[in-house]
Order: C-alpha cells, then structure tokens, then sequence
C-alpha cells in the first residue's frame, strides 16, 4: 500500500511538473522595461549609489526639482547630487503609480507617477530614450502635489517667494 501511495505522489508530481515546464514564460514587454528602469533608477537614489543612478540617464538629461529655480542639466544635477549621494542618503521615491507611453518606433515613452516620498505624495514625469545601452531618461520633472483644496493657502504661502522671482525673471 505504502509503494502504491508513493507511485501515486511520483506521478502526480511528474505530472505537475510536466505541466510547469510546458507553461511558456511570461513575455517582458517595452512597458515592463522601461517600468523597470524607472524603478532602478529611484532605488538607486534610495540607496545612493550615484554611479548607477546617473548610467540611467542620458548624457544631455534634464532634471526638473520642485522649486521653481532647479532646471538642471545633466552636469549640474551631478554637482548638486553628489554631496547626497556621498552622505549615503540621497532620497527615496517609491512608486504608487504609474502610466507609461510609447511611440510606434519603440525608441521614445513619456511616463507620469505618483510617488511616496520624504515630501509626501509627489509627480514625476518625464522621457525617456532607448539607444544601444537600453533605456535611459532623458527628461524628469518632480513636482509637489497640492490638493485643489489647498492651492489658495499655498498660493499665500509662497506669494512673497512668487513676486521676487518674477521681479527677477522680468529683468
């Protein structure tokens, strides 16, 4: 009996196993690639390793930061970036969502996120490329969330901050 229990598990495990090897392997689609990436690249920021977070992005990449003077190209956010990074602590967005797009050739998407982050929930968005190393992003843009309810506030808050700028901007 013991013998006939045992051949038992043994075929219904050759048989399951049978079945897992003919299930094909999910494909990885462009979305998924570029999911990818966008996701190594924040938790290469998370756990500061600026090598590995500026060899995902393009040499000519910009970095828009949520105060309204941070427009940095790519050498710039580098100089900026690299005393966060030496710290050990550069900063941590993780990924509450996240549309991606791509073009018909596949060598351009454009994305936008929401993000949990030390600022609270944030946006992202941005381009990205694919060349011969894989994709890279090319263009992001960080803003700060504010309810509909509390633009009026935040719009009091900031109005000095506001006024010098343009004043500044105008000249």
């Amino acid at each position: 009996m013991n013998s006939l229990i045992l051949r038992i598990i043994v075929l219904l495990f050759a048989g399951t196993a049978a079945s897992f090897a003919q299930t094909p392997l999910p494909s990885i689609t462009v979305k998924d690639k570029i999911d990818s990436t966008l996701n190594l690249w924040h938790h290469a920021a998370a756990i500061a390793d600026f090598e590995a977070y500026f060899d995902l992005m393009t040499d000519d990449a910009v970095f828009i930061g949520t105060d309204p003077t941070e427009n940095w190209q790519n050498n710039a956010f580098k100089t900026y970036s690299r005393p966060h990074f030496d710290k050990g602590k550069a900063w941590k967005f993780l990924k509450l969502e996240r549309n991606i797009y791509v073009n018909d050739s596949k060598n351009f998407a454009w994305f936008d996120e929401l993000l949990d982050t030390q600022m609270g929930i944030c946006r992202g968005s941005g381009i990205l490329h694919k060349n011969q190393f894989g994709w890279k992003i090319k263009h992001y843009v960080l803003s700060i969330t504010i309810p509909n309810a509390n633009v009026k506030e935040v719009k009091t808050l900031k109005a000095s901050f506001d006024s010098n700028l343009k004043t500044r901007l105008k000249q």
